[in-house]
């Protein structure tokens, strides 16, 4: 603790030093052969903070101030250091227990509000019988209908045991109705989903970040995979931040023998000599595997996609990842809060730096990077070429590049608009209020995760149904024609929320996942991978 003291009293003396200066009072001039202590910093930061207090003829809020200081000085060092306001170190403390405490629904945010998009199984809000396509207007007492989803989820959260109360818009009730939801546990799994693919191959979207549960988590779907008659597999890494570095390993110990090395972590003081973490030597998969990424991969999930480049145990699918190869370490501070300082860099197994260039010093065009959507122009970092074992040359400093590119679906606005009308008709439609197609009314989700491909078809008169519907509502903003140019995409997203209204969140995501051109270029690239594991058989035995 007094360690993490002295890194906050160093951060705000930093920027102590500027505001004192504007000041005019600062003790400490910045000229040549002038004396800079700690504590004389410190004691500009304070005299600067109390000038504030004082003097400043709007409406204060020292606590931000103060947060928003610490903050600034922290990304002069690297994009990766932070600080954590006290909720926002209860989120990452939650998010790494793969556990919060709350309802237990996915919501999902509409053009005129919050909508329950499904309910998590064994949960309160199951309990009380929240449903598909409920519209949150009130949390204790608080108007929500112009909330967005995170304040949604932000207000309904809270202790365990504690109550909130959630009022609801429902479309077969004419009056609104209230519940008081008592919060409790609700699971925040790794991997979202899992199910079989044509020809035997299997699916696993480990996309939930890497936390305590996550080796657990894999291990369960694997064997449940394998029991289906499993021959290969994709692992799908996108948009998966990154989280417990040894859950890294234990992921790539699925795959790679005991002994190998997974990643190395060099830095100037505990990591001043490298440490290298390997395979923990547990059962290992030898099957075909391909690995999912795009710009939303970073950190470990580029140390699990790097290992397996590394070691040609598997193909890369996608686009470029994030490039996020700085440690960081979780120091608690004062009232809850907490920091997060960058102490060291992951290394891939032969040598290659995860972490792409920030020397530009923009925050702004660090996060977006050109590149994470695969476009053929997108300028490059120059990188380090390292040779692998068997000839191939990869780059160190760019994240990882897939070894075969396959772009994202493309999104515009009218996919948007489609997408919020085939909600507003699914909403109707499952509540038994679309005329002539009352069969499709569904009193509950089931919780199903897997939709078998005959599953909730959509026929050409419930297209029309809908495309009428769509077209009738100016609010949706869509013509026939555009529906007409979009008919493909309408059809699926129809399909998606139908799926989801009867049995998951999980089904209806396995829904869009059968268009989505990434998945179908891993499942056209298991030739490859069949080739690469066969080649490398003697790593695996």
């Amino acid at each position: 603790m007094r360690k993490s003291f002295l890194i906050v009293a160093l951060v705000l003396a930093g920027l102590g030093a500027l505001i004192g200066g504007l000041f005019g009072k600062l003790q400490y001039s910045a000229s040549a052969g002038t004396a800079v202590t700690p504590q004389g910093i410190v004691s500009d930061y304070t005299e600067a903070l109390d000038l504030v207090a004082q003097n400043y003829g709007g409406k204060q809020n020292l606590e931000a101030l103060s947060d928003s200081s610490i903050q600034s000085m922290l990304w002069t060092l690297d994009p990766h250091s932070s600080f954590f306001t006290r909720e926002e170190f209860k989120k990452l403390s939650e998010e790494q227990a793969s556990q919060f405490y709350g309802i237990g629904v996915s919501i999902l945010q509409h053009r005129d509000g919050v909508y329950v998009q499904s309910i998590v199984p064994g949960t309160p809000a199951e309990s009380a019988g929240l449903k598909y396509g409920d519209r949150i207007l009130e949390v204790d007492g608080k108007d929500a209908k112009e909330w967005s989803s995170g304040e949604v989820s932000k207000n309904v959260r809270g202790e365990r045991g504690s109550t909130v109360k959630v009022k609801i818009e429902r479309v077969t009730s004419s009056t609104p109705i209230e519940f008081d939801i008592v919060r409790s546990g609700v699971p925040l799994p790794s991997i979202r989903n899992y199910f079989m693919l044509p020809d035997n191959v299997g699916y696993i979207g480990l996309t939930g970040g890497f936390q305590e549960t996550t080796s657990e988590e894999l291990t369960g779907a694997l064997k449940d995979l394998d029991k289906q008659g499993m021959k290969s597999l994709i692992l799908d890494l996108r948009n998966n931040p990154g989280g417990i570095l040894e859950q890294a390993v234990e992921v790539v110990s699925r795959f790679i023998p005991g002994g190998q090395t997974v990643v190395s972590v060099k830095g100037r003081t505990n990591y001043a000599t490298a440490r290298e973490l390997k395979t923990t030597g547990v059962d290992v998969e030898k099957l075909p595997l391909v690995v999912l990424m795009n710009g939303g991969s970073a950190s470990a999930s580029e140390i699990v996609a790097g290992a397996i480049q590394d070691y040609g145990r598997g193909i890369i699918v996608g686009t470029d990842s994030f490039g996020k190869g700085l440690v960081q370490k979780v120091f608690r501070t004062p009232y809850g809060t907490g920091l997060t300082l960058t102490t060291a860099r992951y290394y891939t197994p032969f040598g290659r730096s995860l972490q792409r260039d920030y020397s530009s010093g923009s925050i702004y065009d660090y996060y977006t990077h050109n590149g994470q959507d695969g476009e053929d122009n997108a300028p490059k970092p120059v990188g380090v070429p390292v040779l692998m074992p068997d000839g191939r040359t990869l780059y160190g400093g760019r994240g990882i590049e897939p070894d075969i590119n396959a772009k994202a679906a493309a999104f515009g606005a009218a996919r948007g608009r489609i997408n919020d009308a085939a909600f507003f008709f699914v909403r109707q439609l499952v509540a038994g209020k679309v005329a002539g197609f009352e069969s499709y009314k569904v009193d509950k989700q089931s919780q199903q995760h897997v939709v078998q491909p005959a599953s909730f078809p959509i026929t050409d008169k419930l297209f029309e149904a809908f495309r009428d519907n769509a077209v009738a509502i100016k609010e949706n903003g869509l013509t026939a024609e555009n529906i007409a140019a979009e008919t493909e995409y309408a059809r699926m997203r129809l399909r998606l929320e139908i799926a989801t209204a009867n049995y998951s969140n999980e089904a209806g995501a396995q829904v869009f996942l059968e268009k989505d051109p990434q998945l179908i270029k891993a499942t056209e690239s298991m030739t490859a991978a069949r080739k690469l594991v066969e080649k490398n058989l003697a790593l695996l035995r």
